[in-house]
């Protein structure tokens, strides 16, 4: 997941993860900013947070519960 520091819906996000149990691995694009590359070939914008599932992505903008499990269900799958 593709995260930084001061993006609140990145902390949701993470939260929402942790309390579901799913391992993530972290990528803060404040630290490897060279990051923000991969998000934007992906997205077309800089957009926090990203998830990345072999090859797939979603984004967890404006953090919504509902959306979210439903994005992360369907990358899952």
């Amino acid at each position: 997941m593709y995260t930084a520091a001061w993006c609140g819906d990145c902390r949701a996000a993470k939260r929402y993860l942790a309390d579901k149990g799913i391992p993530f691995n972290e990528i803060d694009i404040e630290v490897h900013p060279e990051a923000v590359k991969t998000i934007v070939a992906a997205r077309g914008k800089r957009v926090l947070p990203t998830l990345e599932y072999k090859g797939k992505f979603i984004v967890g903008n404006h953090f919504n519960v509902e959306q979210f499990a439903k994005d992360l269900a369907e990358l899952l799958a």
